[in-house]
């Protein structure tokens, strides 16, 4: 039976990016609550690869398909690289992005545009169905706006402005953000080393 993949999010954007990224894995791929898996976990790893490492253990104990999981964060280099891994928990979890990104426009009043720069950051985590673990880590550079632009993201991408293109992550088309993100190039990376269990997972 081919297996599929259990990505550890509950998050919708977040699963249909990841199904474009690995759709010529030719696998299914389902975010937990869609496996039936709804535990709670807690992410108190002091690195993004811990914390995704941390969500795919606590998954894969409840499947026998690969578990694939993931951490990013943003990390602003004039706020000494905040938030960084406590990017979904800045200011508390359930404080809305639109008052997380004003924060950090606030905070970055009257620093200069070329003293702004900043990164998002994105480990990914398998663990494989022989308990086999796997980890990639990518990000993409980039310099905080000045005000939130465009709807085609979510959490920090409206103020996450990428030179190369002229525009923020939010205002890239799906394509666009896929190629250049650091979830969509952490994914590529994972989607190479899993080419190479290819026998072990088909």
């Amino acid at each position: 039976m081919k297996k599929r993949i259990v990505f550890a999010t509950g998050n919708a954007g977040k699963v249909k990016e990841i199904r474009m990224i690995l759709a010529d894995l030719g696998m299914e791929v389902v975010s937990m609550k869609e496996a039936g898996i709804q535990i709670d976990i807690v992410e108190d790893g002091k690195t993004y690869e811990e914390n995704a490492m941390i969500k795919a253990r606590a998954v894969a104990q409840y499947t026998d398909d690969i578990v694939m999981a993931d951490d990013s964060g943003l990390e602003v280099d004039a706020m000494n690289k905040e938030p960084g891994i406590f990017s979904a928990r800045f200011m508390g979890e359930d404080t809305s992005y639109r008052i997380k990104n004003g924060e950090i426009i606030r905070r970055l009043e009257g620093v200069a545009d070329e003293d702004r720069t900043a990164r998002f950051v994105c480990a990914i985590a398998a663990v494989l169905p022989d308990k086999r673990e796997l980890t990639t880590r990518a990000t993409i550079e980039g310099r905080i706006g000045y005000e939130e632009k465009g709807e085609n993201g979510f959490g920090y991408d409206p103020i996450f402005y990428v030179p190369e293109f002229g525009k923020t992550t939010a205002e890239l088309s799906e394509e666009e953000k896929n190629q250049v993100s650091h979830r969509g190039k952490a994914l590529e990376l994972m989607k190479k080393e899993l080419m190479k269990y290819e026998d072990t997972y088909r």
